[in-house]
């Protein structure tokens, strides 16, 4: 096997290396071939004509004509005007051909799903960017054996449902229903345990199969793949998964801020772990870390993508994340280091200048290296405050860092406190913590990373309200809204709205004196 796996290793290296040789290549030279080739294949569909694509293939600066002709799209828009013709089967809507499957977006707890086109072209494009990511593991230290080893990935299932002219499912299980080639002899659980429906059944073979499986690498949502983890240590009564997994040594993870996570892990492995982060939305795989020096991921440039950046302030976006007129939007050349920008795509899936939501923010611009920093609509700002998903990741790292503890799941909502404001967070914690001093480490950190939080704290913004709460109740949350396993994220901010039927649901839960995180398994 040691043989076996210098010989993928120098595959990987060469593969590796092809890639190395396009990254000379300028970013927007990338990117402009990237729209151009968008462009020749849409222009005979129903969206194409409309925007009349041909001309602006005819165009000197055929990304200045681009962005004068065709609108920024939020998805209401897009599905709306154009992608409800595609769930009626109808050809040639914003793509060539039919779209044969829909990804049910992972959302949040309680809000409706959107049905995202999955192409045939955009499944080729996943596929690539897989491989791509898979030639990154080069640059960490792997022994080469380790590439012999199988793959665990969970996901949602790969039993799509059936819609007459297409298939509809979690992003996740269209995936899996069609693996690669390269990768189907070491593709786990399999297809057949992929297949099954139900969640907590699914978890449970996965379960009692482990020790048949010498696994190597997991992929996955942290916080499912943690609670599958400890059901197989406790299953199994051993001490680490490193008992039933000894040679496992990467963990591909994507779609949440891994930080609060990690001390988790580090309890339930005997080994380090390498943690490779990714980005794979179900728009489109946009970014993955290739190399360990850093958390940034790189952005994929010529895999079907064309990207668009949208400074994150208030000249753009209204104080409800509502994007406003003739926003400032900038392509790649274009952009800096430091700022944070809504993202905005154009897809081989027939998305168009399509603003899928989350803000990112270059690290390198040279690289093209990124890191998300939030949500355009999930930020608080009630008096100025302007308080980013990724501010709320750091606070909460400083307090796992300094108390010692591990948080899994939080969220936040901004609420009036008689004539002033203030934030109410709900922290996961399954142990003794001195309230008080995580209220102060939390708030001092927010203050650190965020000068108008900072501001607004000696002003309007009084004091952060906390309550500690069991983890499970998250997850009971989640199971409650059917958002179980799968791509499925909890909310980090919630609207007043929804916040008070969150607190209502923990009051409920609160007032048995029992939670028990079994019920997730029932």
């Amino acid at each position: 096997m040691p043989i076996f796996g210098n010989i993928i290793k120098r595959g990987l290296r060469l593969g590796a290396r092809i890639d190395r040789t396009v990254r000379h290549i300028p970013p927007i030279q990338h990117q402009r071939r990237t729209l151009k080739n968008l462009l020749k294949k849409a222009h005979p569909t129903a969206f194409g004509q409309y925007y009349d694509f041909k001309s602006i293939l005819k165009s000197d600066n055929i990304i200045r004509d681009f962005q004068e002709k065709v609108p920024i799209h939020t998805y209401d828009e897009m599905h709306d005007r154009w992608w409800h013709m595609s769930l009626n089967n109808v050809e040639n809507v914003s793509w060539k051909g039919k779209v044969k499957y829909f990804a049910l977006s992972s959302g949040t707890s309680g809000a409706p799903s959107k049905h995202l086109p999955i192409t045939e072209d955009m499944l080729k494009s996943m596929r690539r960017a897989g491989l791509r990511m898979f030639f990154a593991l080069t640059n960490f230290d792997l022994d080469p054996e380790l590439f012999t080893k199988p793959m665990l990935m969970l996901g949602g299932t790969s039993a799509l449902q059936h819609q007459g002219g297409y298939y509809m499912g979690d992003l996740s299980g269209i995936n899996a229903s069609k693996p690669p080639f390269w990768l189907r002899p070491y593709y786990k659980p399999g297809t057949k345990i992929s297949r099954i429906d139900d969640w907590n059944a699914r978890i449970d073979e996965i379960v009692k199969k482990a020790p048949e499986w010498d696994i190597g690498f997991i992929v996955g949502i942290p916080s499912w793949l943690q609670l599958m983890i400890e059901r197989i240590i406790e299953y199994h009564k051993v001490d680490t998964i490193h008992d039933i997994w000894p040679n496992l040594k990467v963990f591909v993870h994507g779609g949440i801020h891994f930080e609060p996570y990690k001390k988790g892990f580090e309890k339930l492995t005997a080994k380090p772990l390498i943690y490779m982060d990714s980005y794979l939305a179900s728009e489109g795989f946009i970014a993955f870390q290739n190399r360990p020096e850093t958390r940034a991921m790189k952005l994929l440039l010529g895999n079907g993508i064309f990207y668009e950046f949208v400074p994150f302030n208030e000249e753009n976006f209204d104080a409800e994340g509502q994007i406003r007129e003739n926003p400032a939007s900038l392509s790649i050349d274009l952009v800096e280091e430091g700022v944070d920008y809504a993202l905005i795509l154009s897809s081989c899936a027939g998305a168009w200048r399509y603003m899928i939501g989350d803000t990112v923010r270059f690290t390198d611009k040279a690289r093209s290296e990124i890191i998300i920093t939030g949500r355009t609509k999930h930020f608080l700002s009630i008096c100025g405050e302007h308080l980013s998903i990724d501010n709320m990741n750091q606070g909460i790292q400083a307090v796992e860092e300094q108390l010692g503890i591990g948080v899994r799941e939080f969220t936040v909502s901004a609420i009036e406190s008689g004539k002033f404001f203030t934030h109410k967070w709900y922290i996961g914690c399954d142990r003794p913590v001195d309230v008080e001093k995580l209220r102060t480490i939390l708030d001092k950190k927010l203050q650190e990373v965020n000068a108008d939080y900072k501001t607004e704290r000696s002003s309007v913004l009084q004091e952060i309200q906390i309550e500690l709460i069991p983890t499970a109740i998250f997850y009971l949350y989640q199971k409650l809204h059917g958002k179980l396993g799968g791509q499925n994220k909890f909310p980090r901010v919630m609207k007043a709205e929804r916040f008070a039927r969150w607190e209502a649901f923990v009051r409920d839960k609160l007032s048995t004196q029992e939670i028990n995180s079994n019920e997730l398994f029932n």
